[in-house]
């Protein structure tokens, strides 16, 4: 693995910028602007998180049915959550649909 500017291992970069959702995502977008590996899964926590968080705070204004798939989303954002982390800690880009490759276009 190489270093980033910020001496961090890519992967260990790559690793935080989900641990916080889309706001590492965001903070590694800044303070990493040149390694590619990086930009993409800050990139793609951002849209995957920041989908997420949404469509939580839509589920909450549903009553009754919302809390349930609300729930469900939870759990199911809980382990997309800890995927991403360990693909981008092994050294690989795991692309999610949509999100893996606007991630990718972006991240140059």
């Amino acid at each position: 693995m190489e270093k980033t500017s910020t001496g961090l291992d890519e992967n260990i970069a790559g690793l935080l910028c989900y641990v916080v959702g889309w706001v590492s995502g965001i903070v590694f977008l800044l303070i990493e602007p040149e390694n590619k590996f990086v930009r993409f899964h800050a990139f793609q926590s951002i849209l995957v998180f920041g989908v997420l968080t949404l469509a939580h705070i839509v589920l909450d204004w549903i009553p009754v049915i919302g809390g349930f798939f609300g729930a469900v989303l939870g759990i199911l954002t809980f382990i997309l959550w800890v995927v991403l982390m360990v693909k981008a800690y092994q050294g690989t880009k795991f692309k999610l649909p949509w999100a893996g490759n606007q991630a990718e276009k972006w991240a140059g």
